[in-house]
């Protein structure tokens, strides 16, 4: 069983439910972790995934390091749309190619260009790697239809430690036990109310319930939302927490989806998230026009509301903080 490019073939005629589970146990999680990860995303949890790092997303925001240089320069407030697709496409050629694959090489490279215009702190980056390593396991966890195999979890570290060798990243922890705990204490240390979380994250939560809801009942969409959401996180944007009755909606809607979806036919096709039309590029697209333009270049169309992002991050803080610009930006990013 092997995920091949062409979408119209399947991996088998009949397959049995848990025989993706099945055959991973048969692999070897350091040596085939590259076609591991695939069955996993692409065929068990295609849905999951993308959820799982739609909210590691958000939880990069949390950092005010991280949320300062994103607010800076504008692209997750004023192109939030865009940037999820540019980030969605370049982690799925990857993955779906293998990052050694020319494909994957090109994505790798083109974003090892985006970053080398920004001054990142390497505890950042790794961060934000950690949580592509960690997000999907909790979800799954939390939400999937069948627990995740060791072998998917160490293929999962494996990857993406791979990944962070192609981005010139050194000095991971040394296993994934040790990474997770690097997650968790970074969490602790990093996590805490700035403006430019507040911002950051409110606009790329308008994207997401603006994806499925119409304007009346997009506020329904947000609580929703955050009732997936912990309460340090919560506290890092400054959003109200939810009632517990929100949480016992949200949560048992994904539970009963998990048991629902026990009950159907195994995939037969793998899902590529490189052949869907995105919304920011309805004709198609090329891995070098991702990311955004270099300084000094606005792209073309309109600025998704850059001048409501530029007022909202002006607004006094209601906690007494300064207001975040950019010159004088978060006092945690130095």
């Amino acid at each position: 069983m092997t995920v091949t490019r062409g979408g119209d073939r399947p991996l088998m005629s009949r397959p049995r439910r848990l025989a993706v589970r099945d055959h991973i146990r048969q692999l070897d999680p350091v040596d085939d972790h590259v076609e591991i990860v695939r069955l996993s995303g692409m065929v068990d949890f295609p849905w999951d995934v993308t959820r799982a790092l739609e909210f590691a997303l958000f939880r990069t925001f949390a950092s005010p390091r991280v949320s300062g240089l994103l607010a800076r320069t504008g692209e997750f407030t004023r192109r939030p749309q865009r940037r999820y697709d540019d980030t969605d496409l370049l982690i799925a050629t990857f993955v779906e190619h293998g990052y050694d694959s020319p494909q994957g090489r090109q994505a790798i490279s083109r974003m090892n260009t985006i970053h080398g215009r920004f001054r990142i702190r390497r505890l950042d980056h790794l961060y934000v790697l950690s949580t592509f390593v960690f997000e999907p396991q909790r979800w799954i966890d939390r939400y999937g239809w069948r627990r995740l195999t060791d072998n998917e979890r160490e293929a999962g570290f494996r990857f993406w430690c791979e990944v962070a060798a192609r981005m010139g990243i050194d000095d991971l922890p040394a296993d994934r036990r040790s990474f997770e705990a690097f997650n968790r204490e970074y969490e602790r240390e990093h996590f805490r109310y700035a403006r430019s979380n507040e911002v950051v994250a409110r606009a790329t939560m308008s994207m997401f319930v603006g994806w499925l809801l119409p304007q009346p009942l997009r506020p329904l969409g947000e609580r929703g939302v955050r009732a997936l959401m912990d309460p340090p996180l919560l506290d890092a944007f400054g959003f109200p927490h939810p009632l517990a009755a929100e949480r016992t909606v949200v949560s048992g809607a994904l539970r009963a989806r998990a048991r629902a979806q026990r009950l159907l036919p195994a995939r037969r096709r793998p899902v590529w998230r490189t052949e869907r039309h995105p919304r920011s590029y309805p004709d198609g697209y090329s891995i070098t026009e991702l990311g955004p333009p270099p300084p000094g270049i606005e792209p073309a169309g309109p600025d998704g509301g850059a001048r409501a992002v530029d007022d909202a991050l002006a607004e006094p803080d209601p906690r007494g903080a300064t207001p975040w610009s950019p010159d004088h930006p978060n006092p945690d990013c130095p």
